[in-house]
């Protein structure tokens, strides 16, 4: 037993090896089975059993005790700028975020004893990335900062990059050295190149889907210092793109770049982009197959990062959106979740409001190529949830929420906690979004004249309801922990469902999303979660006593 020893993240450790054991198992089991381990162990090799006649194995007495043995290397980072870069900051065990205990405690204490978390690609999972580009000509630096510095820390190898944003990066760095290039210096605000977004590709159809994430393409845009295209620069970022292209373009033996961008920004501010965009060389729309559906995004429009989690993010979020709902979808960028919901679940009708203007060309590209049978009424609507934001509310069933790292508007937050309130009054008027002859508010009548409209075919009318589902889509672990105590301390929501998603393999962030329902739980469903709670207790005392035995043993 000596060889033993408990985990912060709740696994067990043995020689070298994690043990992973299910919370439900009695902690007498776990003794047996470690016991066991432990003597095969000490034990020499034994030779090998005739095959005429193999050994009849003897019953498991604890036939629901599932242990895997897993070399903890295989779970490591293993990355040569861990110590100096500030991208990642774990280490080992990137399967399971050091945060995952307390998230899995939180939604046990709200009543949801099946939480669900998904480790997803663990490396090379990276399809979007934005680099700092410093140094000299003859020795670019492409990477992140340094912690709590402007120090850029060279990152040819990372291994949380799609291979493809490394390769791309090391074809950059030839080209800025053999053009001379001069990176951007941040103290005297000279030089030409400030930054790099790589963007990956993984939609081609030419390969069978096997093939496709490893083959994927990248999207370049350059952050060029300075005001537009006419600079005395130009003629060496045209140059820069055209090299980009001659050797990573189409005829080569690897095409590895899918097109090339330029941004134009000359603050000294940190915002990276400025607000013009160039296209230089390749292919004008950039498209990704997510949740069901082939997504456009611009070089400017806001894109996941870790494409893979977030098109399981989308399958696992379908599930909870019923055959024919009207839904809406805030905080909605180019419309991506509303419009896969649109696709899969035969949505009566989809409104998408965002407040960054450029999303809406994404979106009306992507609706360009949904399928012709879809039936719906999708819109898309230039405007700021904090406004008013019951107005967006009205007419749909479900509402779907993917707000930013902040968590939801102060209004937002409001609205949805006094939802039973707005429904008695919604019931009692006919102030409807849809009847443009009565509406007067001018943050409603701006967002109608800058949205997109998709009509229904059989043209179904919006009603008065309010959602009694909200799926909300967690970016902030902190802010999303006050929004939830905030909605369930009101009694007009309760939590039903709760899914984990490790975005971010290295970090102490990931995203999910749980499903919200209106109104308090049945006493059936408040009977199981006290039965659960109770059951909890016992198998954390019995854990817990586990764990103190095995420092114990290790003292000796």
């Amino acid at each position: 037993m000596k060889t033993f020893a408990a985990l912060q993240n709740g696994a067990l450790w043995a020689e070298g090896y994690e043990i992973f054991v299910r919370l439900s198992i009695p902690a007498k089991a776990i003794r047996h089975a470690m016991l066991t381990l432990s003597i095969l162990s000490a034990q020499p090799s034994a030779p090998p059993l005739p095959t005429s006649s193999p050994p009849i194995p003897k019953p498991n007495p604890y036939p629901n005790l599932s242990i895997s043995l897993l070399p903890s290397v295989t779970c490591a980072l293993q990355c040569q700028h861990f110590q100096s870069c500030s991208g990642c900051t774990q280490e080992l065990n990137l399967h399971r975020p050091i945060i995952l205990d307390e998230v899995t405690e939180f939604f046990n204490g709200l009543g949801v004893s099946d939480f669900t978390f998904d480790s997803c690609r663990l490396w090379e999972w990276r399809c979007r990335a934005k680099l700092a580009v410093r140094g000299s000509s003859i020795s670019p630096l492409i990477g992140l900062y340094q912690e709590n510095s402007h120090n850029v820390v060279d990152i040819p190898h990372c291994k949380a990059h799609h291979p493809s944003i490394n390769a791309a990066v090391e074809l950059l760095k030839q080209g800025i050295t053999d053009l001379r290039v001069e990176p951007y210096d941040e103290d005297k605000g000279t030089g030409e190149l400030r930054y790099v977004q790589m963007a990956v590709t993984t939609n081609n159809t030419s390969l069978p889907a096997s093939q496709r994430y490893r083959n994927g393409k990248v999207q370049v845009t350059l952050v060029w210092n300075s005001r537009n295209e006419n600079s005395p620069s130009s003629a060496k970022l045209n140059a820069l793109g055209n090299f980009l292209w001659r050797n990573g373009g189409p005829r080569n033996n690897v095409h590895l770049i899918h097109s090339v961008w330029a941004n134009f920004q000359t603050s000294t501010n940190n915002i990276i982009f400025g607000n013009r965009w160039r296209h230089l060389l390749g292919e004008m729309d950039f498209w990704e197959h997510v949740g069901g559906i082939d997504v456009a995004l611009a070089p400017s429009s806001f894109g996941q990062a870790n494409t893979r989690a977030f098109d399981s993010l989308l399958h696992k979020l379908q599930k909870y959106v019923p055959n024919g709902k009207a839904v809406a979808d805030l905080y909605a960028g180019a419309g991506v979740i509303g419009l896969s919901l649109a696709a899969t679940r035969k949505c009566r009708s989809v409104k998408c409001i965002e407040i960054n203007k450029e999303a809406k060309l994404s979106f009306k590209k992507t609706v360009g190529r949904l399928p012709k049978s879809i039936n719906s009424a999708i819109s898309w609507h230039h405007a700021d949830t904090s406004i008013e934001p019951l107005s967006w509310l009205v007419g749909s069933d479900v509402v779907v929420v993917d707000p930013p790292r902040k968590g939801l508007d102060p209004s937002l937050l409001d609205a949805l906690r006094t939802i039973s309130l707005a429904e008695k009054r919604a019931m009692s008027t006919e102030r409807s979004f849809s009847k443009v002859k009565n509406e007067k508010r001018p943050w409603i009548l701006r967002a109608k004249e800058a949205s997109v409209q998709i009509e229904s075919k059989t043209s179904p009318e919006e009603g008065q309801s309010l959602p009694k589902t909200l799926i909300y889509i967690s970016c902030g672990w902190e802010s999303f922990k006050e929004d939830c105590k905030s909605l369930l301390s009101c009694k007009e929501w309760h939590l039903d469902k709760a899914h984990g998603f490790n975005f971010f393999p290295g970090t102490q962030r990931h995203r999910g999303f749980g499903c919200v329902q209106k109104g308090p739980r049945s006493r059936s469903e408040e009977k199981e979660v006290r039965k659960e709670e109770e059951e909890a207790l016992v198998r954390n005392i019995g854990v817990i006593d586990v764990a103190l035995e095995l420092n114990n043993d290790q003292r000796d």
